[in-house]
């Protein structure tokens, strides 16, 4: 028992250290202000349905495949959502650097950002080429760590869930 408790605060540091080490990277005004821009994309997934919706209009030979995949990145948002709130655990509150967004909720562990973007580049990646979708939902990621929101290691977990997720809209 003395063991896992130990690893636990270990985890524990490293993930602050990993999230202070993000957080002093240098910012602009003008380069939060973009982060911001592209981070709010992401909010509920709405990027992501998008890209979905306008594949299931414009590509009528693809259309099935189209709603499967986004059927998936819309299950994977349910997902991380519902273990969000039976997890609870609050966003990261560190005195020194303050969050530079407001967020809907105060809860972080799993990235709902990182897992809808990540089960949207699993998805889609058999529709469109993968290596800019994966590129794109890294991004979406990194925002989120980068505004202050979320530890290294809900980022994390928001990647495998997705990645495993958006699996399911494949087709």
């Amino acid at each position: 028992m003395a063991g896992a408790s130990t690893l636990r605060v270990r985890l524990n540091a490293l993930d602050l250290a990993l999230y202070r080490r993000a957080r002093s990277m240098a910012r602009t005004p003008q380069t939060v202000r973009w982060v911001k821009r592209y981070s709010h994309l992401g909010e509920h997934g709405m990027l992501w349905f998008a890209l979905g919706a306008a594949g299931v209009a414009l590509d009528s030979r693809r259309r099935r495949r189209w709603a499967r995949a986004t059927a998936a990145v819309g299950g994977a948002y349910v997902i991380s959502t519902s273990i969000k709130l039976a997890i609870g655990r609050k966003r990261p509150l560190v005195e020194d650097l303050p969050h530079l967004m407001a967020t809907p909720t105060g809860l972080s562990f799993p990235s709902s950002h990182s897992t809808s973007s990540f089960a949207a580049a699993r998805a889609y990646g058999s529709l469109l080429p993968a290596g800019p979708l994966y590129v794109a939902a890294s991004g979406m990621a990194f925002t989120r760590l980068y505004l202050g929101v979320h530890y290294p290691s809900d980022i994390a977990a928001g990647v495998a869930l997705g990645s495993v997720l958006g699996t399911f809209g494949r087709s």
